[in-house]
């Protein structure tokens, strides 16, 4: 009778607690900061998608107020009030997000200057001002960047010769992966979902989470990094179920919408520790360099067709809502 009367009160962990007990760091993936704190992530990460469907809705009002009439005060033309406004936005809402969460958020560059290294050095440097402006330190943010080669490269500099921590975007192939570890970039966040939905449309097959190519991808890069001594760090993200995030339970961190860590908070079903360094480093590749070998890189990343489309498809896909998001501030910027 004791007995039964403790296994009663011992209460079962939520698969969300399971997953961070599992050594996963937890990220929180949306702009919509007041649906952050009853998951209690680590980080949150943002991107142009996710913060224009946070500034349609109403309670975020206030933040756009701020941002336009920033931009109205800094920018001379009309261009110029409406970037720097937009920049400001994105900002405020790092900001409010980082009064909830112990860690860091990931802001992004503007998605148009993925093939443009100067421009996004200059653009991270200028968000990164804006942060200090408002009190944040450089080491609670992350400037996100597409992973393309001008991308990995402005994050190798601003790693290097600023201090300002990257996070590598859009990332699909394990070239792209090998290129951020050698640029000693931060953290990398390849995309599992997209990569299942792609391979899902070609094949018409259902996958499981152990046969899902999205995480085999992500446990191929994660086996490579530990083998190999990289400290950048693995977050999956773009997950569209949960046996996805559960098969890669142990990873470094994994970056999940507000429904997926709703899902998990919900459900006490097992989440055993897939992923571990021990074993990582036994099951890792054999190490290849991209160093200085723009051709190669280029030349490998071709050859994968699925992160060749999926690549271009998310830049045009944020460049396209950012551009939304800059019509929505020139209203109001000329209102």
């Amino acid at each position: 009778m004791p007995q039964a009367q403790a296994q009663k009160k011992q209460k079962t962990s939520s698969s969300l607690e399971q997953l961070k007990a599992s050594g996963t760091v937890v990220v929180s993936d949306t702009g919509d900061f007041e649906a952050i704190a009853k998951y209690t992530p680590q980080d949150a990460t943002t991107n142009p998608s996710l913060i224009l469907a946070a500034a349609k809705i109403a309670t975020y009002a206030p933040l756009i107020d701020v941002a336009v009439e920033y931009g109205k005060k800094e920018g001379s033309s009309t261009e110029e009030k409406v970037e720097k406004a937009v920049d400001r936005l994105l900002v405020e809402f790092g900001k409010e997000i980082l009064k909830i969460v112990p860690g860091r958020v990931s802001t992004e560059v503007d998605a148009r200057l993925s093939f443009d290294k100067d421009a996004t050095i200059a653009k991270a440097l200028e968000i990164i001002a804006l942060y200090k402006s408002l009190g944040i330190s450089k080491n609670r943010v992350l400037i996100k960047i597409a992973a393309t080669w001008e991308g990995i490269q402005a994050a190798r500099e601003l790693e290097a010769k600023h201090g300002i921590h990257c996070n590598l975007t859009l990332l699909f192939s394990f070239a792209q992966a090998v290129a951020c570890a050698e640029a000693k970039v931060t953290l990398i966040s390849p995309f599992v979902g997209r990569i299942m939905d792609w391979y899902k449309a070609k094949t018409g097959e259902t996958y499981t989470g152990e046969t899902d190519p999205g995480v085999i991808s992500v446990r191929k890069i994660y086996n490579y990094y530990k083998k190999h001594g990289y400290n950048t760090i693995v977050m999956g993200a773009s997950f569209r179920n949960v046996d996805e995030i559960k098969a890669l339970a142990g990873v470094d961190y994994l970056t999940i919408s507000p429904g997926l860590l709703d899902k998990l908070l919900k459900s006490e079903e097992p989440v055993p520790k897939v992923l571990d360094a021990a074993s990582a480093k036994k099951e890792g590749g054999e190490k290849v360099s991209y160093v200085d070998n723009e051709s190669e890189f280029r030349f490998q990343l071709n050859e994968d067709a699925m992160a060749t489309e999926k690549l271009s498809e998310g830049i045009r896909k944020f460049s396209a809502d950012i551009v939304t998001l800059f019509d929505m501030i020139e209203k109001k910027v000329t209102a």
